[in-house]
């Protein structure tokens, strides 16, 4: 059964930081891509960041710069690291296993001006 745990999430001032965690079990998570996503009030939710089985990195053109996508597989954890944060960061972020139906519950982080 795979589960992804996502923590991490908070209130935060404009220009602070916050990194979110994705603990995954139930996969061989060595192999497998993974990625952040978010999702605005009323809106569907959107990539963030992805990282590859061999750490190749992808980001939104409005997060590069300031957002940093890591895993550890020994820890089967995926991080997202959010730097110089902005009050239109303000959403609720879901841990992928990506190109698949699995996702964690979302943690809401919330950027205060």
């Amino acid at each position: 059964q795979v589960q992804l745990v996502e923590s991490g999430g908070g209130l935060v001032q404009a220009g602070g930081s916050l990194r979110l965690s994705c603990a995954a079990s139930g996969i061989i998570f060595s192999l497998n891509a993974m990625g952040w996503y978010r999702q605005f009030p009323g809106k569907q939710r959107e990539l963030v960041a992805t990282i590859s089985s061999g750490g190749s990195r992808n980001y939104a053109d409005s997060v590069k710069g300031r957002f940093t996508i890591s895993r550890d597989n020994a820890k089967n954890t995926v991080y997202l690291q959010m730097n110089s944060l902005k009050p239109e960061d303000t959403a609720v972020y879901y841990c992928r296993l990506d190109r698949s139906a699995y996702w964690g519950q979302g943690t809401q982080v919330t950027v205060s001006s």
